[in-house]
C-alpha cells in the first residue's frame, strides 16, 4: 500500500452542513474502495485563478490516505459522479511528506 494525498474541491455555494455531508460521503466512497483515511483537513474557501464549472472559488478539503494504486481510479470516478465535488486529485506522497504525518 502507498500513501497518497487527496485534494477535493467542493462547490462553495452549499452550506457548511452540506459540505460536511459531502466530506462524509467522500470518506464512505474511500472506505468502500478499501482506502484508509489517515488524516483530514478542511482548508476552507479559496479563490480560483479561473472559473471551474462557472465557480470563482471553492471549498478545499485535504486528506492523506493509504491505498493500493488500482483502487484510486474507481474512487476518482465516483468523485466525478458527485454533483457538489468540482475537482478531485490524488498525488503520491513523497518520503518527506510521509515522515511528517
Amino acid at each position: 500500500m502507498n500513501t497518497y494525498e487527496l485534494m477535493l474541491i467542493v462547490n462553495p455555494q452549499i452550506s457548511e452542513v452540506e459540505i460536511g455531508e459531502v466530506v462524509e460521503k467522500s470518506k464512505k466512497i474511500l472506505a468502500d474502495g478499501k482506502i484508509e483515511v489517515l488524516a483530514e483537513d478542511r482548508l476552507g474557501r479559496k479563490k480560483f485563478a479561473h472559473a471551474v464549472k462557472k465557480n470563482r472559488d471553492g471549498f478545499y478539503v485535504y486528506m492523506k490516505v493509504k491505498a493500493v494504486p488500482e483502487t484510486l481510479k474507481a474512487a476518482k470516478h465516483n468523485f466525478s459522479l458527485q454533483d457538489h465535488i468540482l475537482r478531485s486529485m490524488f498525488i503520491k506522497a513523497g518520503a518527506e511528506t510521509v515522515k511528517k504525518a
